[in-house]
């Protein structure tokens, strides 16, 4: 069983910078493939940002250039740097994890965090 739990949220200006983080509980092999989802009102939810236990990691072009996904290892943490933001990044912003690499499939999910950028 893998527990997780974002936090990091909050409000910040267009331009402004937030690191959310993703604190991960149980097997580390359940969680070979992790990830930042975001869903805004009224729309469905999207990838932001994976990365697999090789290091291999991928973005949406929505937001390639301004997030960067990391994650410690020693802390069980997954990070979500995200910088020049923008009124469309607002959104709740969720942390998932999947035990195989390479799959389109996610079983853990976290509560979310929420994200709010002003003009």
């Amino acid at each position: 069983q893998v527990q997780l739990v974002e936090s990091g949220g909050g409000s910040v200006q267009a331009g402004g910078s937030l690191r959310l983080s993703c604190a991960a509980s149980g097997n580390a092999y359940s969680r070979n493939r992790m990830g930042w989802f975001r869903q805004a009102p009224g729309k469905e939810r999207e990838g932001v940002a994976t990365i697999v236990s090789d290091g291999t990691t991928s973005y949406a072009d929505s937001v390639k250039g301004r997030f960067t996904i990391s994650q410690d290892n020693a802390k069980n943490t997954l990070y979500l740097q995200m910088n020049s933001l923008k009124p469309e990044d607002t959104a709740m912003y969720y942390c998932a994890a999947d035990p195989l690499k390479y799959s389109s499939s996610w079983i853990y999910w976290g509560q979310g965090t929420q994200v709010t950028v002003s003009s």
